[in-house]
């Protein structure tokens, strides 16, 4: 796998995981009930942006280094996922 393909899959398992992330433990105003003028009561409260940026660091590089395992190993490929058979070359037409 080339330097930008790891780059590439990194960024996407973690902004993957941050999607995941971000709604775990939310507490929304209208839950604390201390709701600011002009916002919604969904907004959150107290959101530590910092603390899920360090969890999803974390879990988007546990995820990575799996993937990108499996893809350096080998042992799966994209033709182990062809269920239909539509990789294979289309028979040549025979010109009798």
């Amino acid at each position: 796998m080339a330097i930008t393909s790891a780059l590439v899959l990194y960024a996407v398992c973690w902004f993957m995981t941050l999607f995941v992330v971000l709604p775990i433990g939310l507490r929304t105003q209208g839950d604390v009930g201390e709701i600011e003028p002009g916002t919604h009561a969904g907004a959150p409260a107290d959101l530590s942006m910092k603390r899920k940026f360090l969890w999803t660091t974390v879990a988007g590089t546990v995820i990575w280094a799996i993937i990108s395992a499996i893809i350096i190993w080998g042992g799966i490929s994209v033709r182990d996922l062809d269920w239909f058979d539509r990789m294979d070359p289309p028979a040549a037409a025979t010109t009798g």
